[in-house]
């Protein structure tokens, strides 16, 4: 079993990291000879399968297995995963291997920067003894080098420890099945749905009764916000409380096509659930209703930036396809799903 490849975008893996540990500590991660995947599963909360271009993150990538493909499939912890890749912001490069340490399996990271050593400023400088400030005892001639900062190259090694796991055990690992979404829009920026969402769930919970003081940190206890869509172009962000009942919707966004060879299984376009949506005109919402924070959680994504896709299935779940830019031309885009569970009213 080998593994070794160098980072070719140390910023936006860092990024990637920096989002998926926000709504998990632990993630499996399949490496194969076309694709890298990320699956967190946490024990509550959005669940996220992000499937990534060879390309998008790595270069000089080889592996070797004895399964198919040439699959590997790791379990790790993503906050040193995160730390060793903040590390490497400012590396010339940072390249990463499966190897073992003390009997223990570790992604070993490399990482090369370039410090600069600064020189003696004062070692060319003598106080002479003459009169004269320019005597001949006032310098000293030196090499030009001696008192300039110099380049030192600087080697940072970080190991990671995984598990390294068995076909068998991650053979029942798939997605969750969510049926055909009655609305599917192409949401705005997601910093700004980050802020407006984050500010109504603030509100939400200083508003509520007993407000922070009365334990609102229990899930339970967390306000919800209602995110809506229609087949319009329409997205609606809401949360209501006792004490609150605010609403903000954004119109003129984009209703991506579907594309019919996906959904011949469902009955074809015309029996499609956004179809019918759609024919029951622009009041006709699709509506789930999800827990504030993890929400925001979620919308850190952003960071990352590319095309995103929220798909709803009314009172059910709902799901976000965030599409990611490759490097490579006819390289299939990387993509990150998130699936949320909606609550119940």
């Amino acid at each position: 079993m080998r593994f070794k490849t160098s980072v070719r975008n140390i910023q936006t893996f860092s990024k990637l990291t920096a989002s998926l540990s926000s709504l998990g500590k632990v993630a499996w991660v399949r490496l194969d000879d076309d694709n890298v995947r990320f699956t967190v599963i946490p024990e509550t909360g959005t669940q996220v399968w992000a499937s990534l271009s060879i390309s998008s993150i790595f270069e000089d990538y080889t592996i070797q297995s004895a399964a198919p493909n040439n699959t590997i499939d790791l379990e790790l912890s993503l906050p040193p995963l995160h730390r060793a890749l903040k590390s490497a912001l400012n590396a010339t490069s940072a390249s990463v291997r499966l190897t073992k340490k003390d009997g223990v399996p570790v992604l070993s990271f490399t990482i090369i920067t370039n410090t600069i050593s600064s020189g003696n400023s004062a070692g060319g400088f003598l106080h002479g003894t003459s009169d004269d400030p320019f005597g001949d005892n006032a310098f000293r001639e030196e090499r030009l080098d001696a008192n300039m900062g110099r380049d030192r190259e600087a080697v940072i090694t970080q190991d990671i420890p995984i598990r390294v796991l068995t076909a068998a055990s991650v053979e029942g690992i798939h997605e969750p099945r969510v049926r055909d979404p009655d609305a599917h829009i192409i949401l705005p920026s997601l910093i700004q749905l980050k802020a407006i969402s984050d500010r109504f769930t603030k509100l939400a919970m200083a508003t509520s009764s007993g407000g922070t003081r009365s334990g609102l940190s229990n899930a339970a206890n967390v306000p919800k916000l209602e995110l809506a869509a229609n087949m319009y172009g329409s997205l609606k962000l809401s949360i209501s409380t006792d004490a609150l009942n605010i609403s903000s919707v954004w119109t003129g966004l984009n209703n991506p096509e579907l594309d019919p060879r996906q959904i011949e299984d469902s009955g074809g376009l015309e029996e499609h659930p956004s179809t019918k949506l759609k024919a029951a005109g622009p009041d006709a919402w699709s509506t789930v209703r999800i827990d504030g924070r993890d929400w925001g959680k979620v919308l850190s994504v952003g960071r990352l930036g590319g095309r995103v896709i929220a798909c709803f299935a009314d009172e059910h779940a709902l799901i976000l396809y965030v599409y990611l830019s490759n490097y490579d031309d006819g390289v299939d885009d990387s993509v990150l799903t998130y699936y949320i569970s909606s609550f119940s009213v």
